[in-house]
Order: structure tokens, then sequence, then C-alpha cells
């Protein structure tokens, strides 16, 4: 079986440094473990850019790039038709060549960007209600044919190269001459030198009386027996100055994640810090960790021991992450091996920088007849950020939130060549253009939620973002 090249570089204990040497160069990407965090997930950082292909779905037009012979203009077709099949298609064509095991380096080359939570519109019949203003497209992912990563437990960075030949010497020896300059004094700072970056402004879609009115009206679905479960969540926006880059450098340093990303694009970029997997899979082994009860955390040591302690007791959380944790046996169930589907972990409490949350693990087997493509589109949304039954529950979002989401609540990651896989669930991110920064805060309403907690619970996951604005 053949086996990615791999060659060793200076490690780079800072994501951002690992990043550096490729700021600022078409479609840039950084995905950032923050291995400073006691997280089981924080290990890995990845950054690529510079790709093969890129695929960007706007409505039911995908715009795909080819660059082929850098002397030669990119061939763009623009497609109709599923975007996950489409991106299949595009994997297959670019990965020909690629060596299909990556042994024990997490990706190597494939696929890796967003796909938005309107990507759902594709997948179900939803309604036209909340105003799309941000008009971002709902699937924006390259094709790359080489990683740079840093393995944080080994602490060892390396640059890996799925396909050698289609590569070729010239670029991987300028790859690795790049990625072995010494790290200057600053590295993983701002692109453009100036490290200031501050939010200003900050706005919501939603007055704490609006929130409530939506509320009742959840309620009021519930006791009608709609749903047992939805998510609601409002947008903030606001003016920010500085580099998007120092930015989330910046909201890093204040909310910390395992499953963060940073993705500089043609039209924006995004900062996400999120702490949610949506989907792993590794040798068709899947997991899910859906991420169901909040609480904020306590400077004094008494006080959070007891949030913590309040968090793991409450039947209320309990029982909202269970609903969650059985739409998701569900969903992973349409595309695992029959009876493989499993809950090793049920109500584990995770501390992060400014909350605790109750979260859960589902795993399962991939079907021998699926792929990951069928899998994330099986599972498309995750259950975590709609609420159940998960389809009534978006029509619901979609005519109480008066804003589309965008990026917020779809996924981020990367999907290998190999078929290995990592996806965040998109949370605690903001899309960034032309000076504006949008993100969002919500959280599960059931029938037993309180307006006032619940409104309270979704400035606390803001707050990372929230506290750029005071300096």
């Amino acid at each position: 079986m053949n086996l990615p090249l791999q060659f060793d570089i200076p490690y780079r204990a800072s994501a951002l440094a690992l990043y550096a040497p490729v700021a600022g160069e078409p479609w840039a990407m950084l995905l950032d473990s923050h291995a400073g965090l006691a997280h089981p997930l924080a290990r890995f950082d990845i950054v690529v850019a510079d790709p093969a292909t890129t695929l960007v779905t706007r409505g039911g037009i995908t715009e795909i790039e080819r660059h082929g012979d850098p002397s030669c203009a990119p061939t763009l077709d623009l497609a109709q038709g599923d975007p996950f099949s489409l991106l299949r298609r595009e994997l297959a064509r670019s990965g020909a060549g690629a060596a299909p095991s990556c042994t024990d380096l997490p990706f190597a080359g494939g696929a890796l960007g967003y796909f938005g939570y309107d990507l759902a519109r594709r997948i179900e019949r939803l309604p036209a209600i909340a105003e799309d203003d941000r008009h971002w497209p709902e699937l924006a992912i390259g094709i790359y044919r080489w990683a740079a990563l840093t393995d944080h437990a080994a602490r060892r960075s390396v640059l890996a190269v799925a396909d050698p030949a289609a590569l070729g010497a010239d670029a991987i020896d300028r790859l690795r001459a790049l990625f072995s300059q010494p790290v200057p004094a600053g590295a993983g700072k701002a692109r453009s030198g100036n490290d200031l970056a501050r939010i200003e402004g900050v706005a919501s879609n939603m007055t704490e009386a609006g929130y409530r009115e939506r509320f009742e009206r959840i309620a009021r679905y519930i006791r009608d027996g709609h749903v047992y479960q939805v998510n609601l969540a409002q947008r903030f926006s606001a003016r920010y100055d500085g580099d998007p880059l120092a930015l989330y450098r910046r909201l890093g340093d204040r909310s910390s994640a395992p499953c963060s990303a940073f993705l500089d694009l043609p039209f924006g970029q995004l900062l996400s810090v999120s702490p949610e997997r949506f989907l792993q899979v590794r040798d068709g082994r899947v997991e899910t960790r859906p991420i169901k009860g909040t609480r904020p955390r306590h400077a004094d040591p008494v006080a959070d021991a007891a949030a913590i302690a309040e968090l793991s007791a409450s039947g209320k959380d309990r029982a909202e992450n269970v609903m969650i944790v059985d739409l998701l046996r569900n969903d992973l169930g349409r595309c695992c091996r029959i009876g493989s589907v499993s809950v090793p972990t049920l109500f584990g409490v995770e501390s992060f920088a400014s909350v605790h949350h109750l979260v859960s693990t589902v795993t399962g087997e991939l079907d021998d007849a699926r792929d990951v493509l069928d899998l994330v589109r099986g599972a498309f949304p995750g259950g975590s950020i709609t609420g159940a039954p998960k389809l009534r529950a978006m029509q619901i979002i979609e005519e109480l939130e008066p804003h589309r989401r965008g990026v917020y609540c779809g996924a981020i990651g990367y999907i290998g060549f190999d078929g290995a896989a990592d996806l965040n669930i998109a949370i605690r991110t903001a899309m960034l253009r032309d000076g504006e920064v949008d993100f969002w805060a919500g959280g599960g309403i059931v029938a037993d939620s309180d307006a006032g907690l619940e409104y309270a619970e979704t400035l606390a996951k803001a707050a990372g973002f929230l506290s750029l604005a005071e300096g």
C-alpha cells in the first residue's frame, strides 16, 4: 500500500506559527486544536493553501475551479446537482493518484473547508422566511494535495504530500523550504503586521424581549406536539478593526477550543473556536460528540465546582442531552452497520474558557456500502444545533430567527483522499467581510426551559466574542 511522502519540518508548538508561512496565500486554512488545552481532541494542527480545485456552492449552482499547469489559466465549470455528489466526484478526480493511507497522520490531502448550515436546503425542503442579507456561499471547499501538520503528542511537525506526482518535485522542494525556515519573532500574528484587533458597536438581531417572545412560541410548539426541542440562536453584528488573523489570535487567547479553525477565503474570513466535534471517521470507525447542557464558568473555584456539580446532576440538561443522543444514533444508523451504533460516554462534563458543557459520545462502524460523504449528508446539519425532530425544528428555526445562519451551525473540517474525516459543529464561529463581523449564540429549548436562563446562556456562549469589544 502506498503511503504519503512525509518530510520533517521544525516543530511548531503554536498553530499560528505553523500557519504563518502561508498566511495570505489563496485559500489558506488552519485547523487549530489549541494544544495547550487539557482535552483529548487537542493534538493535531493542520495547515493547507493553494488548492488544486475549489468548490463554491451558491443556490443551485456549484462553481468548480480547477488549477492545472501554473502557466495556464484555471478552468471554471458551473455545475448543478447535489453538492455532496459533486464533491465526491472532484475528490475522486483530484485524488486518483493519491496514496490511499495516511497511517499515523490524520490528513495528507483531500477536501478542507466548510459546509454552511443553509446547505441543508439541498437536502430538505425548508421554507424561505429568514432574510439572507449576508449572501455567504452554502459550501466552500478546497481540494489539496499536501498539508503541513503538527502532532503535539509526538512534538513533531511534518509536511505530508498525498500525490507527489501531481504536485511535482519542484513544488515539493519549495514547500519543504517554506516550512523549514526559522520562525520569525511574532510569527502567527497578523499577516499585515497590524496586531491590533478589536470589535465595536455590537448589536443583536433580537432584543431580550424579542428572544422571550420567540421562546414562548417555541414553548407552544412543544406543548402542541410539533417538537421536543428547538435550538434558538441570536446573531450579533459589529464592526471590526485590524487584521482578521489577529482577531482570531485574540479570540483564541480568550476562548480556546479543540475544534477551532481560521479560513481565509476570497469572499471573507471564518473564525471558529468550536468545542464540538460533528463527525470523525477513521478506518471506518465513526464518532460524534454532541454538546447539550451549559453552565458559565466562575473565577471562584468553589463556585466553579458547584456549577459543574449542578450541570452534571441537572435532570433538564440530561434529558435534553438524551434527546439529541437519540437523534444522532438514528442519523449514524442510516450509514453505519446494523448493530454497530453505541453510546460509550453519556453526560460527560467538559470545561472550557467561559463555560462547562455536558458532552456525550456516539460511535458506529461505517457500512461497506456507504462512504464518508453519505454519512455527512445523512447527518447534516448536526442534531445538537437544530432540535428534535430535526426537520420540524429546522422549519421553526427558519420561521423565528430573523436572519439566515450562513456558516454558523454548519461544519468546518476535512475529508481526506483516504476516506478519513474530522468536522466540527461551527458554533462559536464568526464570519468576517469588509470590516463587518457576525457571530451567533444559541441553545436548545425544551418543555421545562426557563426563558431568562436560556437567554443568559446565549450571552455566556458569546462571551469570548463580546470580550473583544472590551479592549
